[in-house]
């Protein structure tokens, strides 16, 4: 589940001067470890906060920096406790990449000491006691809206309120009685269904847990051709996600499809051959292979033939040949690579056979069918 409901922030172990803050959330395997350390050649560090988003900041003290730490980054009043997620070089790329609207201008004070981070864990105590709270003043006022999470900042000064809703929200008298009941900060953020879906969390129809709720940080929003391109079907149950979108993960094969496209004709032609005209009906991009049948109006009897293969009828028929029928594509199973007993080789620490045992069972045999 995603941090929101984490039953894991309820027990942060901050015992003896240590903490272990980590709950395991898109913590995969990390492919750029080998990599020469390079934070002393860029100022640069990304760091991830609550709800899986994250922000550039300097580093101007030069601290030794690694992924996992905890730092106490400057806020617009006070601080807040963050993880360092990128630094060095990695980070400088991966700024280039995103490139922010404003410039990076806040910078980063030091390593959270046993004070931030003990401070931090009293204040995330307090979010989902708030969160229940701000639903029901919401709920009085009559605001179309829906107060899906609240973060509080590290130092306890400031609290982040996340909402959903269809248009615009009078929170004039909203911030005022928030302010007067739970005397901090306020904040407003609107956040889109994709957002609350990866705060609230949940399983898929895969069967494992949301991607946007555990290892995908970037929704970017699905275009509506996906599904058609994949030649999937419109089943708008199927297609759609707990968010109510399009699934996210209709984007992750998309570009071997519009790749394996290009191969493919614009038009899709009839084929003339001496038993009749075959009309396209549907094709498979990635085994390059169109279905072609001799009805007009339905896929009955349907022949599956190999792209290279219509090219090649399509080249015969401009010249006013006709093959006499569409050669059906049997895909092959594939072989496996069997040792076969008569090249098999005993491996060289194998234990040696007692041939003399053997040799003295065959004798016994024979002696007995005598």
């Amino acid at each position: 589940m995603a941090c929101a409901n984490c039953p894991a922030r309820e027990h942060l172990n901050i015992s003896q001067g240590e903490s272990d803050l980590s709950c395991g959330k898109l913590n995969t395997y990390d492919w750029l470890k080998d990599i020469p350390d390079t934070n002393e050649t860029d100022g640069i560090v990304e760091v991830r906060f609550k709800n899986t988003h994250k922000n550039f900041y300097l580093n101007k003290n030069k601290l030794q920096l690694k992924q996992g730490d905890y730092v106490a980054v400057e806020a617009d009043k006070g601080h807040d406790i963050g993880q360092v997620v990128l630094t060095g070089r990695l980070a400088r790329m991966q700024l280039e990449r995103k490139k922010p609207k404003h410039p990076i201008d806040k910078e980063i004070y030091r390593k959270a000491n046993f004070n931030d981070l003990e401070k931090w864990q009293i204040a995330r105590l307090k979010e989902k006691p708030i969160m229940l709270k701000a639903r029901q003043i919401a709920t009085q006022l009559n605001l179309e809206m829906k107060i899906s999470d609240v973060e509080f900042q590290g130092d306890g000064s400031k609290a982040i309120f996340y909402y959903i809703s269809e248009g615009r929200v009078d929170f004039r008298e909203l911030i005022k009685r928030y302010a007067r009941e739970f005397s901090i900060r306020i904040e407003m953020k609107q956040i889109g269904a994709r957002q609350e879906a990866a705060i609230v969390g949940g399983i898929g129809s895969c069967g494992k847990e949301l991607c946007c709720s555990s290892w995908r940080t970037d929704l970017t929003t699905v275009i509506t051709n996906a599904a058609r391109i994949q030649n999937l079907p419109h089943n708008a149950q199927k297609l759609t996600g707990q968010c109510g979108k399009l699934k996210c993960c209709l984007m992750y094969e998309l570009d071997s499809y519009l790749e394996a496209q290009n191969d493919f004709p614009d038009i899709l032609l009839e084929l003339e051959t001496k038993k009749g005209i075959a009309y396209p009906k549907k094709k498979d991009l990635l085994n390059r292979i169109i279905f072609y049948s001799y009805s007009e109006k339905d896929m009955e009897n349907a022949v599956p033939v190999h792209l290279n293969k219509v090219k090649e009828i399509i080249n015969q028929n401009k010249r006013g040949i006709k093959p006499d029928d569409l050669i059906e594509i049997t895909v092959e199973e594939p072989k496996l690579d069997f040792v076969s007993s008569s090249s098999y080789s005993e491996p060289l620490n194998a234990p040696k056979k007692d041939k003399r045992k053997k040799k003295i069972i065959k004798k016994t045999g024979n002696s007995s069918r005598s």
